[in-house]
């Protein structure tokens, strides 16, 4: 199983490449880096340069504000800075951030991000054989990239393309035209796995004629672990409010309901459009966590993993610890990679 870490978006700049180091040290396989606050491609080139193993994958960056081509050329830098280490994931954001954050136009969003994944696959292909760029799509269109501007051929294939997603649509897109797929922490249960985006995934690959298996899948349950069961309360106690505040959107409701628990997620929502912040919390009760994420001691969690996710996905996210639980931390690590991948 591919372990995989994430950076967290709050931190500064500067730290980047420490963090990446002790990503790697640890023994995680991947870097997760999402776009929030920083552009996640200065991110991730500040944690290929301070690593010699790690892949370092973007997950997500935001599509729609930036042009096909700005991406690919900062993904075709990455691939070759890093020597092949670096890997591309887009998606589509909220029509209140394209719009309002982003001043970006906004379309229907399944199709323009396949179109936007068509486009970079173009645009790779005339980078690395030098062939006459011509791209016709539904959203975007490029028929011109004179020599001068184009950076030629790298010693590495083009990047991988990663999306990801929580309706259905955007689920079966991925299973279309994806390389690989990260599910939603609200979206990453074995059962959502198996009831919905399987399923979706499968049915685009077949409708693309896919022969290669679909794309790769990686789960991301942000399971709680902690050194001891009562260090493992308090980090229990501290996720309540995150959850309650993920599950009050409505788009993230599918899991609750596949759980009978539709009425919670319906309290939640009730509460956010309230603002009563402080009683989300009190929503998501011991059960309501013991049966949507993983959870267990360092001892346990490697095990609980396996009995949730093996055969069902070919990555986990694992969140880390206190800088002074690494030791004991990266026996985790390694016990998770062991886990049989899908």
């Amino acid at each position: 199983m591919e372990v995989i870490a994430t950076w967290p978006a709050s931190s500064h700049l500067k730290d980047v490449g420490a963090f990446a180091a002790r990503v790697e040290r640890l023994g995680f396989d991947v870097l997760h880096v999402p776009e929030t606050i920083h552009d996640p491609f200065t991110v991730a080139a500040l944690a290929l340069t301070h690593t010699s193993r790690l892949v370092v994958r973007t997950s997500m960056v935001v599509a729609f504000p930036r042009s096909p081509m700005l991406t690919a050329y900062a993904a075709w830098d990455l691939v070759r800075l890093s020597e092949g280490r670096f890997q591309l994931g887009i998606a589509s954001q909220v029509r209140g951030n394209i719009v309002g954050r982003y001043a970006t136009e906004w379309s229907e969003p399944v199709a323009r991000l396949g179109d936007y994944v068509g486009a970079l696959r173009a645009i790779f292909h005339s980078f690395q054989t030098g062939d006459d760029l011509a791209y016709d799509g539904s959203s975007y269109r490029f028929d011109r990239l004179q020599p001068y501007f184009n950076p030629g051929p790298n010693d590495h294939p083009a990047p991988p393309i990663w999306t990801g997603g929580v309706n259905r649509g955007m689920c079966v897109l991925a299973g279309r035209v994806s390389d690989g797929f990260v599910c939603h922490p609200t979206s990453s249960h074995p059962r959502m796995l198996e009831e919905a985006i399987g399923p979706a995934l499968a049915e685009g690959a077949r409708e693309a004629g896919r022969t290669d298996g679909g794309p790769t899948v990686v789960a991301g349950p942000q399971p709680m672990t902690a050194p001891t069961a009562e260090a493992l309360a308090r980090v229990r106690d501290a996720r309540r409010a995150e959850l309650g505040f993920l599950y009050s959107t409505p788009a993230y409701r599918r899991q609750l309901e596949l759980f009978g628990l539709a009425e919670v997620g319906e309290a939640l929502t009730h509460m956010a459009r309230r603002g009563d912040w402080d009683d989300l919390a009190r929503q998501v009760t011991d059960d309501v966590i013991a049966t949507l994420v993983p959870q267990g001691t360092y001892d346990e969690i490697a095990g609980t993993l396996r009995g949730w996710y093996a055969g069902r996905c070919s990555g986990l996210v694992l969140g880390l610890p206190d800088p002074e639980h690494d030791d004991a931390f990266a026996a985790v690590v390694s016990g998770c990679r062991e886990i049989p991948s899908a």
